[in-house]
């Protein structure tokens, strides 16, 4: 997110108060999408809507320069620094202090390596690997929105580089240059987005284009003259306005994004700077005063608005009502303000290289802090034993360390054992939790384990025809490993997943107003889908899970269904935690066990009957985990967690020592 420039002096652009207005309506349009989601579903193009005005702004100060006395490295990083730094300092500051306050050890260690990437310009790198089915909720991080400022970093380290190489060229060298490179971006971005969703949202490759399309109306209004034609003028100010609105109506969290839909805020925003100043709706509502003050604030609000919603979040423990929601976003206007009018402008102001040297040391100040807190040599206030004992089984995930990478159906797997029966585990990350159980078992009793093989993925159901399109891969993986699993070097197959995440559903449509979730799984039959979440999608899931335990036994395998252990927040570890962030947070002593839900143990007992009655063997860890009453175990009786902080997965510690309901699966049969 750029802060606002001061082109003034510069020969090709005078300060336009309708780009404000522009900036306003990309910053408050995020600021309302991150507060009130429903009110603006589509209120995150704000971002790209930033990007058009960096590009242009930035590559304006780049042209005038090449087209003067030439371009100065050092001056423009120095001008980058005196408008980044003074606000990004104080809110990183003022975040990693709140986060000591609020966090836990594992939380405010996330911080700090957020910290340190965002004073390194690389936070869209580290969030884009951090990305997965194990990842904390976007929503309770607190500098996950200094992604977008490391993509605009990122890209004026090589920009002003290769657009003086071009310039050097003459002719029309920089703008086909800047064209082919946007294009490139761009078809990265479309054929991305559907394959590796968080590489399309997070890589600065796929992100060029959007900067790039304001660097290329930057050079095309160099050299053309305004709009002599008033309708023309008017008509594209009031299309691109249209094309922006669109975008925020229509696009939404679930669309695959950036990709072809990221078209609307970036075309809306060139046209609204194409049309000049001069147009009506330029000059009487994004030049409006109070549009123009939005976007005088528009980076302090930016930068301050996402941490005080996030910590809202973390204080609450889930989405914070509306009036503390408002009030956070109050809080973050008015510290803008105080931002922009007693620290961005009286540093801008002023002279000599001090200020520049001062915020550099600042900003590498704030990198060794986070640097300590993210290696753990600086613990936050709530450190105390029993709430370090939360955070240890929080995190208590080890797959696939310890097994051996392989590749099977061209497919990558780990494997553990080397007894003669050949085990294939297929599922998602329910089958991986019992990694650990399987390396125990090879440790202590090599004699007894076969060969096992674990082709499981996160989130990929092991159900043919059902599909989730934020991961095209799965389907494809799944039926390579079944044509294999049929194949004569597997012996047994076993077949497991969170069932209860897919399937403990309605099978009818929902009532409305019945939230939809954040995965969209369907049964695909041809053309038609059918939604695994009140579509009818489950019944035609089961059958096809039934017909594929009959096939793999027609083909003379031995086949394990391996049922969902009981899930749900109420399983976490954190459901020990009590008192307030704010005040006494503390970790007491609660009841080892906690009631499956009915609706699991009627999906439980489906599936069992589905098994047996397509000639599988069951694995069955309620069997074990839960007594006759239904009482679940979620912890020991030392008040230790068994679960890691989903709620939906056991403990490697408490796999590999107490699992061995699994065994069977395992066993050398011949």
């Amino acid at each position: 997110m750029p802060p606002r420039e001061d082109p003034s002096h510069l020969a090709h652009l005078k300060y336009r108060p309708d780009i404000d207005g522009l900036r306003a309506v990309a910053v408050l349009s995020v600021v309302c999408y991150h507060a009130f989601p429903k009110w603006m579903p589509g209120g995150f193009i704000g971002v790209d809507i930033f990007f058009v005005i960096s590009g242009y702004l930035i590559s304006t100060i780049i042209f005038g320069s090449l087209g003067g006395d030439g371009f100065d490295y050092g001056e423009f990083y120095a001008r980058r620094i005196r408008r980044i730094f003074p606000a990004l300092v104080v809110v990183m500051a003022a975040t990693f202090v709140a986060g000591w306050w609020v966090l836990l050890a594992d939380e405010f260690s996330q911080l700090g390596k957020h910290v340190l990437a965002s004073a390194g310009f690389v936070q869209n790198l580290v969030l884009w690997n951090e990305a997965g089915y194990f990842d904390t909720a976007a929503e309770s991080k607190p500098l996950l929105h200094l992604w977008s400022l490391a993509v605009e970093e990122q890209f004026y380290i090589f920009w002003p580089l290769l657009l003086g190489l071009a310039w050097k060229r003459k002719g029309r060298a920089v703008l086909i240059w800047m064209a082919v490179a946007s294009a490139l971006s761009f078809v990265l971005n479309v054929g991305s987005v559907h394959r590796s969703p968080e590489a399309a949202f997070y890589s600065p490759l796929s992100r060029i284009w959007e900067l790039a399309a304001g660097a290329i109306l930057a050079y095309t209004a160099l050299r053309r003259q305004p709009f002599r034609s008033v309708f023309h003028r008017e008509s594209t100010s009031a299309a691109g306005l249209l094309f922006i609105a669109l975008g925020l109506a229509l696009i939404h969290r679930e669309k695959a994004f950036p990709g072809w839909w990221a078209l609307l805020p970036v075309l809306g925003a060139c046209m609204c700077i194409a049309a000049g100043p001069g147009a009506w709706l330029n000059r009487r509502l994004l030049g409006s005063r109070i549009a123009v003050w939005f976007g005088l604030i528009s980076y302090p609000l930016y930068l301050w608005h996402w941490p005080l919603l996030a910590y809202a979040r973390v204080v609450a423990g889930d989405t914070p009502v509306r009036s503390v929601r408002m009030a956070a976003v109050l809080l973050a206007i008015a510290l803008a303000w105080l931002t922009y009018r007693w620290l961005e402008k009286p540093l801008r102001r002023r002279e000599g290289a001090s200020v520049v040297t001062g915020l550099a040391a600042a900003m590498l100040a704030l990198a060794a802090l986070g640097a300590f807190a993210f290696l753990q040599l600086w613990q936050p206030r709530n450190d105390a034993p029993g709430l370090q004992r939360v955070v240890a089984a929080s995190k208590d995930w080890t797959y696939p360390d310890g097994l051996r990478a392989a590749t099977v159906a061209g497919q990558k797997v780990f494997v553990v054992g080397n007894g003669a029966e050949r085990v294939l585990l297929l599922g998602d990350s329910q089958v991986e939790q019992f990694g650990p159980r399987a390396i125990e078992l090879a440790r202590t009793r090599p004699a007894a384990i076969g060969t096992v093989t674990f082709a499981a993925r996160g989130a990929c159901p092991p159900v043919p025809q059902v599909f989730e399109d934020r991961d095209p891969a799965c389907g494809e993986r799944l039926e390579k490993f079944l044509a294999f699993a049929r194949g004569p070097d597997v012996d047994t197959v076993v077949i497991g997943a969170c069932w209860t995440c897919y399937f403990d559903v309605p099978d009818g449509p929902l009532p409305a107003g019945t939230p939809t979730g954040p995965d969209h799984y369907y049964y695909r039959d041809g053309d038609s889908r059918y939604a695994l979440r009140g579509g009818g999608g489950v019944p035609r899931a089961l059958t096809s899970l039934a017909a594929t335990i009959k096939s793999l036994r027609v083909a003379g395998k031995r086949v394990y269904v391996l049922l969902a252990i009981p899930v749900g927040p109420e399983f976490g570890p954190r459901s020990q935690l009590s008192g307030s962030r704010l005040g006494d947070l503390r970790a007491d002593t609660v009841s080892p066990t906690v009631a499956l839900p009915a609706s699991q143990r009627a999906l439980h007992d489906r599936l069992l009957r589905l098994a047996q009655d397509s000639g599988a063997d069951v694995i069955d860890p309620i069997a074990s985990l839960c007594n006759a009453q239904d009482q679940c175990l979620r912890s020991e009786p030392d008040g230790t967690p068994i679960y890691i902080q989903d709620g939906v997965h056991l403990t490697a510690r408490y796999v590999a020592q107490s699992a061995s309901f699994i065994d069977p699966a395992f066993a050398v049969h011949k």
